[in-house]
Order: structure tokens, then C-alpha cells, then sequence
């Protein structure tokens, strides 16, 4: 069983509380549900959307066309009604226009839907009161419950499930491994973790610091790191091309630092509430020189809280640079999973500190003293430690999940793809003859890579940017090349159900 469900209307109007109330819902039923948020960058007006995905099942994408529209204005019928399928459904904001109910009509349309999907009135009315425990938003959730009829009835399912944002699993992961201090200036989609962080400080024993621009943000946290304390920094587009000059004195310095990098398309301002995966690029090599760091990709909120603290702890166990690499459709959208995270790994400060030894730290070239050097020998030398490191990084990231095997384990047709492709992957190979190596690990890279692809009658390469970066970086250390790619550079998730049809086009069938 799978359902899309469309809410659509102006921002500002409670688009996304109508599918939390009803995620919620049939989340505690047992379901599992998937939410993806779409917007113009406008506080006010335009047109915004959420499409919600109910299912039986692990679900973590959308389908192109929709059971069920809730409109909250006449443009979202106007743009979307040739996306409702022929048995489809639309919940009108016009049905409760007479009742004047004001802002609570997202409320009443909460409500309808609901209804629709057969849930009893005490359940929708006992969440409706954990929020909005008054009088009118309580009538308009009754109104909207009356105004339909069952279609569909839900049986409640045994699963134990929670709702996560990849923001969320970012958050998580850099609380569990201790961390003290998180600094940031805010840049959508890279925002929701400081915030995050933000709402609990004195709880999770850390501090937030919004700084002044996103150069102050890495110079402050290098300065903080040298400290002593465990320190992360976020950001998307711009401000992490202001920040590669603090990364590449991260590089000689070589202290620790955790960067979180949400991409957003570019080039510039692009279109900033929109995802895209264009920047592998600059974070496998932003920064001047040449030095070691760490490039992982997690895939889902769960493996975002798992990929985060493995980046604090090979940070600090190599005083390295390690990037957690999401987009705002991972960062934003709301997965729901039965999986626990795997056990945190203990991230220890395993260098000296200032006011216990003496420390230099430096932009410069220095001899073994910390001392300032220009000699060529000692250049030599330093170089090639720093690169002689990334072979310790490699072994040691070896003891985690660099990649994962999806699908059918012994088709022949594979599949590669990374970050916030995987669910949608997933879902639109569901009883499909496909292999799916989902790469985790883009610096260090898993040598595992080249043998599946060696094993493999056709490989396709799925990515969403322009020229499959990471189909270029794969080439790069194995020499090959993957004829096969499917790519998306519009802002837009993969639909499952195209990206199926895709699919099945290239192995021909």
C-alpha cells in the first residue's frame, strides 16, 4: 500500500502543520510516512507544497502523480490537478469558506483527511489538542472530520516508528559525540541544524554561536578547536567558498575541525530553497594546497546520525578535516524509520592542549619545534606526513560503512548513487532485478567500488547535478568509466515512479 498526498496553498497558511498532524497519526497507527517540503524563498505568498507518502512499507520518496490533493487556494488546483490520478481525490479549502474559520481552515482540511484515510475522530482530536488545545481549532478539526467519508481504511500496523529530518540526524550525531561548540551564520538549508542545536544548549552541555559571517565562523572555530573544545560548523554554497581559506589552515595546522556542507544549487544564489548533490566537488578539494580530509555522505536521517559522529572521531583522532556532505532534501524532509542508529563510537581529544603544553599552531610552514621555516628539506618532509596520513585515514575508516549493498545482491545490473538519492532509489527498484552500491565514503574511497562495478553486466550512475561528479571522481581512481548515468539538475527530487521507468529503459525492458 502506497498513497501520495498533495498539500498545497500560499506560505504562511499551515501547509506543513496539516501533514504533521496527519504524519503523526498514522506514524502512532504503525505507517510509515515520508514528507517532502517544496518552496519559493518568500515569507509570505507564492505557491508552497508538501506531498506526503503513506505506506505498509519503508518509504522515502514521492510519486509523480497524486492520490489524494488538498488545496488550501485555487492555485494549487490550477497547477496540479493533471497530477491527480483518475480515482483521485481533492479536498477543497472552499468546502469550509461559509464556517469562517479563518486561519483554522488547514485545521478543518487536517481533519478531512483524516476521514479519508479512516482514522477515528478521538485519535485525530487527541492530537489536535497536544497543539492547539482551544476551543475554534478543535471545531475546525471536527468540521473537516465531518465533511467526508472513509476511503480508505487503515488497519493499525505493529511497527515502532519515528519521524527524523536529515537536519535532526546531523544534530543527534554531533551531541552524541560531545560536542561543545557549534558555530554558524545562517544560510538556508544549512540553518535547520543550528537551530537545532541551538534549542537545547544547557541540556546537551554545548554552546551555539551565530558569528558575524561564515569567514569569522572558521577562524572562531579553529581558535576554539585548538582550545580543547570538540568543534563543528555549518553551512551551504557561498559560505563555504568564504570558509576554503580557514579550511586550507585547518590543512596545515592540522586542527581538528567538523564541517556540516547542505548543498543548495548554484552557481551564486542559484535557487536556495531547492536541493542538488553539484557540490562533491568542493568538498573533496576546497581549499588551497594539498592536505587529508574526510568526505562522508550519509543517506537518511538514522545514517546521518551515525556519519556525524564517525566525522568527529576521525577529526580528532587524526586532526583532520572531515565534511558531512548533505542537501536540503535530505536536511528538510521527514523520513520515518524502525532502524536504531549503531552504537556511538567514543570521540577522545587525543592531543595536546594549551595550558596543560606548550602549542604552537601556525599558517606557516614550521620545523619540528613549531618554529616558522621556509627550508626546502623541512617542506619536503611536511608535505609529505600530511599526505602520508590520508593511508592511516583510509585504513581506520575501513572499520565503518564506506559503502552499502541494496537490492538484489546478485543482479547485474548496478546501480551507484550517494546521499539523498538512496530512498528514492530504493523505493524505485521495490521488486526490481537491481544492485544498488549506495557510496558512503567519498574521501576516503572504497576500493570495494571497483570490484562490483568489474562484476556487473551494466552500470548506471544516478546523481543530481550536471556532470555526475561522482561518476568523474570514480573514474579518477579506478579508470573507469560508467557509460550509463541518470541525472536531475532541476532543484527537484527523484519521483520513484520515474525514475523506475528510467531504469527499466536503460537495462531494456
Amino acid at each position: 500500500m502506497k498513497l501520495n498526498i498533495l498539500i498545497g496553498g500560499k506560505a504562511g497558511q499551515g501547509i506543513n502543520k496539516v501533514s504533521e498532524i496527519v504524519s503523526k497519526i498514522l506514524v502512532a497507527e504503525g505507517y510509515f510516512t515520508f514528507n517532502y517540503r517544496d518552496y519559493p524563498s518568500l515569507i509570505r505568498g507564492g505557491h508552497n507544497f508538501n506531498v506526503l507518502c503513506v505506506s505498509d512499507k519503508r518509504v522515502g520518496s514521492i510519486e509523480s502523480k497524486f492520490d489524494i490533493i488538498v488545496a488550501m487556494d485555487e492555485n494549487t488546483i490550477k497547477i496540479h490537478k493533471n497530477q491527480l490520478k483518475k480515482s483521485g481525490v481533492i479536498i477543497t479549502y472552499k468546502s469550509f469558506e461559509k464556517d469562517e474559520l479563518g486561519r483554522n481552515i488547514n485545521l478543518a482540511l487536517a481533519g478531512a483527511l483524516a476521514k479519508i484515510f479512516g482514522v477515528s475522530k478521538k485519535i485525530l482530536i487527541t492530537n489536535i489538542k497536544k497543539e492547539f488545545d482551544n476551543k475554534d481549532s478543535l471545531a475546525a478539526a471536527e468540521k473537516g472530520y465531518a465533511s467526508r467519508e472513509s476511503k480508505f481504511t487503515l488497519k493499525k500496523l505493529n511497527n515502532k516508528i519515528s519521524i527524523m529530518t536529515g537536519s535532526k540526524g546531523v544534530s543527534q550525531g554531533a551531541i552524541n559525540s560531545n560536542i561543545d561548540l557549534y558555530l554558524a551564520y545562517p544560510m538556508t538549508p544549512a540553518t535547520g541544524v543550528m537551530n537545532l542545536l541551538a534549542s537545547d544548549q544547557t541540556k546537551n552541555k554545548l554552546m551555539m554561536f551565530q558569528s558575524e559571517n561564515e569567514i569569522a565562523v572558521v577562524n572562531q572555530a579553529l581558535g576554539a578547536s585548538f582550545a580543547g573544545a570538540k568543534t563543528m560548523i555549518g553551512t551551504s554554497g557561498g559560505g563555504y567558498d568564504l570558509m576554503t581559506e580557514g579550511l586550507s589552515l585547518q590543512g596545515m595546522s592540522e586542527i581538528p575541525l567538523v564541517v556540516y556542507l547542505c548543498s543548495r544549487p548554484g552557481p551564486a544564489t542559484g535557487i536556495p530553497t531547492y536541493t542538488s548533490q553539484a557540490d562533491l566537488d568542493i568538498a573533496l578539494r576546497g581549499g588551497h594546497g594539498e592536505f587529508s580530509r574526510v568526505v562522508i555522505a550519509p543517506g537518511d536521517p538514522i545514517e546521518s546520525i551515525e556519519k556525524t559522529n564517525e566525522a568527529f572521531y576521525l577529526s580528532e583522532k587524526f586532526g583532520c578535516l572531515s565534511i558531512v556532505l548533505s542537501d536540503k532534501h535530505l536536511a528538510e524532509s521527514e523520513f520515518s524509520s524502525d532502524r536504531k542508529p549503531n552504537k556511538t563510537i567514543p570521540v577522545k581529544i587525543n592531543r595536546k592542549i594549551p595550558g596543560k603544553d606548550v602549542i604552537k599552531a601556525s599558517s606557516y610552514e614550521c620545523d619540528k619545534f613549531g618554529n616558522t621555516t621556509e627550508d626546502a628539506d623541512i617542506a619536503e618532509v611536511n608535505a609529505n606526513k600530511r599526505i602520508e596520513k590520508y593511508k592511516q585515514i583510509q585504513k581506520e575508516s575501513n572499520k565503518f560503512e564506506m559503502i552499502k549493498i541494496h537490492g538484489k545482491k546478485n543482479s547485474k545490473n548496478l546501480i551507484i548513487g550517494w546521499g539523498s538519492t538512496k530512498t528514492a532509489i530504493l523505493d524505485a527498484i521495490e521488486g526490481e532485478d537491481f544492485k544498488f552500491l549506495q557510496v558512503l565514503y567519498m574521501k576516503p574511497l572504497s576500493n570495494k567500488i571497483k570490484d562490483e562495478i568489474q562484476k556487473a553486466k551494466k552500470v548506471i550512475l544516478i546523481e543530481q547535478n550536471l556532470t555526475g561528479q561522482l561518476g568523474r571522481l570514480i573514474r579518477e581512481k579506478t579508470g573507469i568509466k560508467i557509460e550509463h548515468r541518470i541525472l536531475k539538475y532541476d532543484g527537484r527530487p527523484f519521483y520513484f515512479d520515474e525514475l523506475r521507468d528510467k531504469l527499466k529503459g536503460v537495462v531494456g525492458r
